[in-house]
């Protein structure tokens, strides 16, 4: 296979326009038994859904690109993401147990917040109190959200990152408004072109930091992504150390995380190797720009920096596999293979974009390079970039979540995207839906949006999952920055097809047609066609398979509990499930990932058909505790209880003791009931004996 696609592409260098139609791919994909597909409330009136995504001010920029003829040459000074970068969150932010969706917008237009009226009316409807609220950030034009209880007092804060522009901080009042904070907080300070947001505990001190990701200054350009030389317009990435009463310290030269400069999208605070501890993870762009083995330099890396504990991160990328170049986008993490390790998914430009862009710039191309790919963690903390299998190949994308969104007990994979690529938007992602097979071997799950929303006409940039109804089943958010109409033409990106599930939906929108065909070198002029404002999507889950689900909500219990020392979201800990007859599933809980967004903190794991599951929980600091026989449809709030089962330095009545006293105080401040209280208290008993008959 590999053979035959390197001939076609020296087939597409000589042939740089696009020159037929593809004709009659035939995808093979599997049909899960237990399949469930989607529908987007969106476009219901009665939803209450009417976001449009507002042009950048740098859109201007191109009103006279259009009038004459734009050279290959050209494309270095373009400007990019004119029409915005927008991201998403799924959040409660008004603790009334039902998710609401917070998404950014451009200069003069509100970023939305969409409060669900579940608990209210019943219905899964939506009202926008973004203005009303306070969180609107109106003059910004945003782009990358993410959220945490930066003050531990029980309700979720808000950071929104502005391009070219200070970044927010909405400080929730608990009433419904915000506040902002973000010049008293530090965070406001300065000016940069962050993308991406990730919220944790570095230090294990019970407060959440804030890491940002950055790109390049300004985005009126392309030049730092497509030609090495402009290494000086290239922005550091900045972690900022909560001190308390909601200012932040800038710890980025002191940390650790400096060692390289690259262009970052995407960010991810994690504890990969399960230490304890949060590490960060960024997922950088190689951009245009010649790989090492064609005569260039490698520079784009998903970079890992491992913490120490203390928040002194050291720069593992090279001995952790992830020193491969690409164009990474978007970060997703969970157990693919059930062998314990975390896993990682990244999306890439996509081997369409990678051979069309080859071909059209003359870039080598090898195939596999430009793959949107998963990682496989092994017990040493190193990862393996595995093959796409039968996929064969795979699209580009932005935004993307692991989530078992069928319940059947392994975790799949969800991505979107489109890129701006100047004379042409990539069309290649109708929506990613990949199943697992319970071993990381992954199957395009055409049928799951095939009565949903048609994303290769949308330049999706934010994606994130939660259960928005409240049915036990993941649903999909996605933000476009801007659409493609439905009167203009989709041109199949490639001549010939890769024999992959995605050729039948591999389309370019074509905003510049060449001057002549047989000669891309005479330039490209504009089509006449403006893409349209983007849009949200809302995909709910049909949630009719019978597979049977469990839904974990964490509570740190810092200033709760006296010797309970995590964030009140409990963000950093890692979550393992066992259905009684099924193997074990994992997934971290992070404050924010994805590209510029950050799905629910609430878990929602399958149980396919059993009834009863383990609940294992390493919280951030190493704490371990356990809750068995977890039932079917059970929502559980699970509370930090600061006494760990494999503590070997507490006898079994001090283990009890502290059991004990940390559930009462849980208790009596309302967070459980009885019935709770004993499950928990039992629970521990049991796992602290477990554990030592292991």
């Amino acid at each position: 296979m590999k053979k035959n696609i390197t001939r076609k592409i020296n087939y597409l260098r000589l042939n740089k326009p696009l020159v037929a139609l593809l004709s009659g791919v035939l995808a093979t994909y599997s049909v899960n038994s237990s399949a469930v597909t989607f529908s987007d409330i969106a476009t219901q009136v009665d939803a209450g859904i009417d976001y449009r995504r507002v042009e950048s001010p740098i859109d201007a920029l191109w009103d006279p690109i259009r009038q004459g003829v734009f050279f290959f040459e050209d494309f270095p000074t373009a400007p990019g993401a004119t029409r915005g970068a927008p991201g998403v969150a799924l959040l409660d932010f008004d603790n009334d147990g039902d998710l609401d969706i917070y998404v950014t917008n451009g200069p003069g237009v509100a970023n939305s917040l969409y409060a669900n009226q579940l608990k209210e009316t019943g219905q899964l409807s939506y009202v926008d109190v973004g203005a009303s609220s306070g969180a609107g950030a109106i003059e910004q034009d945003s782009s990358g959200v993410c959220f945490g209880d930066i003050d531990n007092d029980g309700d979720d804060d808000i950071l929104v990152l502005g391009v070219n522009e200070s970044n927010r901080l909405f400080k929730n009042n608990g009433d419904k408004t915000f506040e902002d904070i973000s010049i008293s907080s530090t965070i406001g300070n300065g000016i940069h072109n962050p993308s991406s947001c990730t919220m944790g505990d570095i230090n294990n001190d019970g407060l959440l930091d804030i890491y940002i990701g950055n790109s390049y200054n300004n985005w009126s350009h392309r030049l730092p992504i497509m030609l090495f030389g402009f290494e000086n317009l290239i922005e550091s990435n900045q972690l900022f150390l909560n001190a308390g009463n909601n200012v932040f310290t800038d710890v980025s030269e002191t940390s650790g995380i400096l060692t390289q400069k690259e262009i970052t999208w995407a960010v991810a605070m994690v504890d990969y190797d399960q230490d304890g501890d949060l590490d960060i993870i960024s997922a950088d762009d190689q951009g245009g720009k010649l790989p090492t083995k064609f005569g260039g330099l490698d520079v784009g890396f998903i970079r890992i920096y491992n913490n120490d504990g203390s928040g002194q991160f050291t720069d593992v990328t090279a001995s952790s596999g992830t020193m491969q170049y690409g164009a990474w986008m978007g970060l997703a993490f969970g157990d693919l293979n059930a062998d314990g390790n975390m896993d990682m998914f990244a999306s890439n430009l996509g081997d369409y974009s990678g051979l069309f862009v080859g071909g059209a710039l003359g870039i080598p191309y090898a195939p596999g390079d430009w793959s949107s790919s998963w990682y496989l963690g092994n017990a040493d903390n190193q990862f393996t970039r595995a093959s796409v299998g039968a996929l064969v190949a795979t699209p580009f994308g932005w935004g993307a979540d692991i989530s078992d969104y069928d319940n059947d007990g392994d975790a799949d994979i969800v991505y979107h995207g489109g890129a701006d690529f100047a004379t042409y938007q990539d069309g290649s992602n109708p929506g990613a839906m990949l199943l697992n097979d319970g071993s990381a071997n992954f199957t395009y799950d055409v049928l799951a949006l095939s009565q949903s929303t048609n994303h290769t006409r949308r330049n999706v940039r934010g994606v994130v999952m939660g259960d928005l109804n409240n049915d036990g089943f993941s649903d999909i958010v996605s933000v476009s920055a801007q659409n493609w109409p439905q009167f203009a033409p989709l041109v199949p990106m490639l001549p010939f097809p890769l024999g992959s599930p995605f050729d039948g939906s591999a389309t370019l929108w074509p905003a510049f047609f060449p001057l002549d065909a047989t000669n891309p070198a005479a330039g490209f002029v504009w089509s006449g066609i403006d893409p349209e404002d983007g849009t949200l999507s809302v995909e709910i889950n049909s949630a009719d398979n019978d597979n049977h689900w469990v839904k974990i909500k964490m509570l740190g219990t810092k200033d709760i509990t006296e010797k309970g020392s995590v964030n009140r979201n409990g963000i950093g800990s890692i979550i393992k499930f066992t259905p009684q007859d099924g193997q074990t599933a994992m997934l971290p809980v992070i404050g924010g990932s994805s590209y510029a967004s950050q799905s629910s903190l609430e878990k929602t794991f399958g149980l396919g058909v059993e009834d009863y599951a383990t609940i294992d929980i390493l919280w951030p600091g190493g704490v371990r505790n356990k809750l068995y026989y977890a039932h079917a449809s059970e929502n559980i709030l699970f509370p930090e209880i600061p006494c760990s089962y494999a503590d070997e330095s507490l006898n079994p009545h001090e283990y009890s003791h502290c059991v004990l006293s940390s559930l009462k105080q849980i208790k009596q401040q309302g967070f459980i009931d009885y019935s709770q209280f004993y499950h928990f208290y039992f629970s521990a008993l049991k796992a602290y004996h477990d554990y030592r008959e292991l």
